[in-house]
Order: C-alpha cells, then sequence, then structure tokens
C-alpha cells in the first residue's frame, strides 16, 4: 500500500477526519473538514505505524535529530527516532522545541537540547499543518542553535498552496494531503447558513465563549 493511503486509512480507522461539520480552527479560520489529531494519539499502535511510515517517508536523508514541536511533536519525534534508529543501524535522538512567551519555539531551555542539536542534521516532524507555523518557527528554533534543517515532515499537509518547502525553510515531506477550504469569519459559508459550531474539536467552544463576552 502507499504511504499516503496507509496514513489515510489510519485517520479513518482512529474517526480523526471529520466531515460535514462547522469548526473553528487554532488560528481562528473556519473549516467543514477537519483532521482531530487528538483522536489519534490514545491509538498507541496507530501512532506507532504513523511514525514508522514518517521514517520510511525520510531513510534515505542524513538524519542525527528528529525534533518536533510541543505537544503532538513530542510523541512524534520520540517514535519516528526510534524507527530511523531501528533502519539506520544507530541511535538517532529525538528532542522537542517549546513555546516561547513571544510566540515562537525554541531549543534553549533548562533541558540542554539546545546543546544535543548543535551542528546536528535535524529532521521537524509535525502533525497536522493548516498554516504551517508551528513547524516554521520550529525550522527557526533548530537553525538558531547552529544545526542544519534537513527537512520536515507531516502527516497530513492541510493547505498545499501556502504550505512548502519555501515557506518553511526546509524541504517538505508530507505523508499525505488532504486539502480543505478555510475561511475567515466573515466569509464563512457555514456561518451564514446558521450552522452551529462545533465544539467538541478545535477552538469552537473558546470562541463562542469569547464571543458571548463581548
Amino acid at each position: 500500500m502507499d504511504i499516503d493511503k496507509e496514513v489515510l486509512e489510519i485517520l479513518k480507522r482512529t474517526e480523526a477526519v471529520i466531515t460535514d461539520s462547522h469548526i473553528v480552527g487554532t488560528k481562528g479560520g473556519h473549516m467543514s473538514v477537519y483532521i482531530n489529531k487528538d483522536a489519534i494519539y490514545p491509538h498507541t499502535e496507530e501512532t506507532f505505524n504513523l511514525c514508522r511510515l514518517f521514517a520510511e517517508k525520510v531513510k534515505d536523508l542524513d538524519i542525527d535529530v528528529v525534533v518536533g514541536p510541543v505537544i503532538g511533536g513530542v510523541i512524534l519525534s520520540q517514535l519516528v527516532a526510534y524507527h530511523l534508529s531501528k533502519m539506520k543501524g544507530r541511535e538517532i535522538l529525538g528532542v522537542y522545541a517549546e513555546k516561547t512567551p513571544e510566540g515562537g519555539m525554541t531549543l534553549i531551555s533548562r533541558r540542554n537540547y539546545d546543546q544535543l542539536v548543535k551542528g546536528k542534521k535535524v529532521l521537524v516532524v509535525e502533525d497536522i499543518t493548516n498554516t504551517g507555523g508551528s513547524a516554521q518557527k520550529t525550522v527557526k528554533a533548530v537553525k538558531e542553535v547552529g544545526a542544519i534543517a534537513v527537512a520536515v515532515a507531516a502527516i497530513v499537509n492541510r493547505n498545499p498552496e501556502k504550505v512548502t518547502a519555501e515557506y518553511l525553510g526546509a524541504p517538505f515531506y508530507p505523508l499525505c494531503v488532504f486539502k480543505a477550504e478555510n475561511f475567515e469569519e466573515k466569509d464563512c459559508p457555514m456561518c451564514k447558513a446558521g450552522v452551529p459550531i462545533n465544539t467538541k474539536v478545535g477552538h469552537g467552544k473558546q470562541y463562542l465563549e469569547a464571543k458571548a463576552r463581548k
């Protein structure tokens, strides 16, 4: 089975693909199709297999360390590094980048991950790229500590027009592309049609609470 088809099968089995809904994303965009990454991680075998597919995708690249942005990237970095270590017959480290108060990402902390990564060849892993912001900031954090961002890999790229290698600052290897429209509130057809906001996934609950305070 092709990697992209195998990934979509995993997403379906974990019920991570939501369609025909009205969902508010983390950046405020409105969408009718959503990939719920939080539905994947409780299924440990499926997550393990997804990370094996990551490793398969980039196994021919020269990689020393796998870095993921918190929170989901912590799980991915560890398991992708595990699979790459098995495939390459040498230890590949797995660490994570943390958020800064200013909204960026950093490897500089009391964990000393910056020292582990410095001068190394790094793979950045992400779950879903909607805007690509977290992955882009993680690439920047990798470069800021003197490491080489060899590539970025993601489970799903939902915005192939915007989220590209040029935008991220490193070659990009999404496991699959699942394109879905993302509307600003003022242009959202679901809002205009009065479709209720989904409060179970995304930021719908926070969105409605914020509107109620205005």
